[in-house]
């Protein structure tokens, strides 16, 4: 899952990863309450200062567009999934913290202003937008094997107490 974070990053070594989470969603909108607080438990057991806001803001629009876009109406698995659930998994290293967010879905994201003239004011579909705005980078990549789907991710520079 690590792959695609290496493409266009500074190196992130696996096993330099100082703490992990993860945990399986459930295939309804209720759980982007459920990540929400999973993310702030956890982030609020380790170190990641001023990012907190940012960070919890991230994972609810990426779990959302994962619910959204990800799965089909309904939660049942599309032609050939095995899976329909969304994983969230962060991963923090002393100077950086990512966001992984797992479906079983292989279409693109896009964000709003790429789609055919859509109404960027409108009230839905500026999730990618705020996660551009709000991370320090961003992307995904199709999984590979068993596993399928994508993983979207995003990264958030941590500040050092020197810094």
């Amino acid at each position: 899952m690590l792959e695609p974070l290496r493409q266009g990053l500074p190196p992130l070594d696996p096993a330099a990863v100082s703490n992990a989470a993860s945990c399986a969603l459930p295939p309804r909108f209720e759980a982007v309450r459920e990540a929400r607080q999973f993310t702030r438990r956890t982030l609020g057991q380790w170190d990641v200062g001023d990012r907190f806001d940012d960070v919890c803001l991230v994972v609810s629009e990426l779990v959302t567009n994962a619910l959204r876009h990800g799965i089909s109406p309904g939660g049942a698995p599309r032609a050939g999934e095995r899976d329909p659930a969304v994983r969230l998994h962060l991963l923090r290293w002393t100077e950086r913290l990512v966001c992984a967010v797992r479906d079983p879905s292989r279409d693109c994201p896009l964000p709003r202003d790429r789609q055919n003239g859509e109404d960027f004011s409108a009230e839905s579909g500026r999730g990618l937008f705020l996660v551009d705005s709000f991370a320090d980078g961003w992307g995904w990549h199709p999984m590979s094997g068993s596993l399928g789907g994508k993983v979207v991710w995003a990264m958030f520079r941590l500040h050092t107490p020197a810094e």
